[in-house]
């Protein structure tokens, strides 16, 4: 086992001859051709951001850009050759990738190219810098956008062990990685299934392809509000106390609790007008639209007591009636066609746009029969079960991979 001792690392007693990550090969910087010349994009090279780093083995596929020559010798950038070592030094810190083919990169990314294939495994040197993202990322300056110093990169430490043991952890670490990326993959499967079972029994929500009957949300709604932000802001948060659920805590299908806030009593009774019930559904009212995690309108539906949690105002939350199938109703608001749908309505400026209480009211909402709706949501709930099943073999194998990760490179 790998560990650090006086800025060694060691073998189960025995010392770890170390060596630096800038005597492995040559650093690399990229840069940006100028947007405004034509000719220096609509290539054949592609070009890549840190967007593209996703921790594994890259090709034209991830480009972000094609580059023309002219663009390439007219900026900063340069051709980084096949099974080079890209790594995010700015704007996605310690993100990693290796690539196929030649490409070209922006200025937040060092490339480490003509590494000795003798000498090195490429594949554990790409787990070793995962492995080293949150050191990395401790070591970020800057005002507004934060990256590292060449410096920080090339004096990371790192073992220096025979090509053949790396290559025997890097196949390791890459039969659990796969094990993880197979279970991302059923969980994505059994969603697209819920989807593609939506759209066979009820069709397009919003174009309404099987013309069903259609209610406006206000009018399927007992009441619709949005929270307040208490007096004080988060001066007011407690420890414990009354769950008290803000934008962040609010996305598609689903409340995240890890960031969440508390207010006390008091203040929860001053605020009593939205104060939540079991089922209500929570939708965010304010935030970008311009990602595929948009934060404005995002939907998720309240499991908790009556009256125990509470909304600031960035959020609505929508009280149906109780005749109405709440997940029925949920699972349209947090379809694909509805995110379009609420991007037509919402209004405000490019980086920050709002719901409006009307715009929700006004919510076109398809009303197929009880029974239909019914069945739907028991074949949801199945799904569901099994999904709970393949999350929690995924989070044991990444949890397994987490913990070779420590023991071959902390």
């Amino acid at each position: 086992m790998l560990k650090k001792g006086k800025g060694k690392f060691r073998f189960v007693g025995m010392i770890m001859k170390t060596t630096q990550l800038k005597n492995i090969g040559k650093f690399q910087s990229g840069g940006t051709p100028s947007k405004k010349v034509e000719s220096y994009f609509g290539g054949n090279i592609p070009w890549i951001t840190t967007v593209a780093l996703n921790g594994k083995i890259i090709d034209q596929s991830n480009a972000t850009d094609w580059l023309t020559e002219k663009g390439v010798n007219k900026s900063a950038t340069k051709i980084v050759p096949p099974y080079s070592l890209m790594i995010g030094t700015r704007v996605g810190v310690g993100k990693v990738a290796v690539n196929k083919v030649s490409m070209c990169t922006n200025q937040d990314i060092i490339s480490i190219v003509d590494i000795n294939t003798e000498d090195w495994d490429i594949d554990y040197l790409r787990y070793f810098i995962k492995a080293s993202a949150p050191y990395l990322n401790k070591q970020a300056r800057g005002a507004t956008i934060q990256g590292i110093k060449l410096e920080v990169l090339q004096n990371l430490k790192l073992p220096l062990i025979s090509v053949e043991e790396q290559k025997r952890v890097a196949l390791i670490l890459q039969k659990v990685n796969l094990v993880i990326d197979n279970r991302k993959t059923q969980l994505n499967a059994l969603d697209d299934l819920i989807k593609s079972r939506f759209v066979e029994l009820f069709g397009d929500p919003v174009k309404n392809t099987m013309n069903w009957q259609v209610c406006k949300l206000g009018d399927l709604s007992v009441q619709i509000n949005s929270g307040n932000t208490p007096k004080g802001g988060e001066q007011v948060y407690v420890d414990k106390g009354i769950t008290f659920f803000r934008s962040q805590n609010v996305w598609k299908g689903r409340l995240e609790m890890e960031d969440i806030a508390y207010i006390d009593k008091e203040t929860h009774g001053n605020m009593k007008r939205s104060s939540l019930k079991h089922g209500d559904i929570l939708m965010t009212k304010t935030g970008r639209i311009n990602t595929e995690n948009s934060s404005l309108g995002r939907a998720a539906l309240y499991l908790g007591e009556d009256d125990t949690a509470n909304v600031n105002g960035h959020v609505y939350f929508i009280r149906l009636k109780p005749e109405i199938n709440n997940e029925f109703v949920l699972k349209i608001l947090v379809s694909k066609e509805y995110l379009g749908y609420i991007r037509s309505v919402c209004v405000g400026g490019i980086d920050k746009r709002q719901l409006n209480k009307n715009h929700i009211e006004d919510f076109p909402i398809i009303c197929p029969p009880k029974d239909m709706q019914n069945k739907f949501i028991e074949f949801v709930q199945q799904v569901e079960k099994l999904k709970v099943k393949v999350k929690n073999s995924l989070d044991e194998t990444q949890v397994l991979f987490d913990s070779l990760m420590l023991k071959y490179f902390d």
